[in-house]
């Protein structure tokens, strides 16, 4: 179990890097080219890949790849979520409650059988 509560801390802290890379310069730098937003969040991705990386590696002594997948998408959406409200002030939706059923779902699956 400890190394589970490890892959999930450290895919959490790879997807709040993930998070900034991929939606933060459409606030930051929404009036710079667009190579100039493409430049920042690589940097800001080479941190998330310097996380991600030991986490699935991590993760798959214990998990399978389909387990690893559906466990980062429900803390994708988890860190997501929060980022979208607080950080880019973007208003609260029904799709995101839509969303996380689906992906319940989805961890219903992968997780049921051995």
């Amino acid at each position: 179990m400890r190394t589970i509560g490890l892959t999930i801390f450290l895919l959490t802290l790879s997807n709040v890097f993930m998070t900034f890379a991929w939606y933060a310069h459409l606030k930051e730098l929404s009036s710079k080219p667009w190579l100039l937003a493409a430049l920042f969040s690589w940097g800001i991705a080479f941190f998330e890949y310097l996380i991600q990386v030991p986490a699935n590696r991590i993760g798959h002594t214990v998990l399978s790849v389909g387990q690893l997948k559906m466990l980062q998408e429900v803390i994708t959406l988890s860190v997501f979520v929060p980022f979208a409200l607080f950080y880019l002030k973007e208003p609260l939706k029904l799709d995101y409650l839509w969303a996380a059923l689906c992906i319940l779902g989805a961890v219903y699956f992968v997780f049921r059988s051995p």
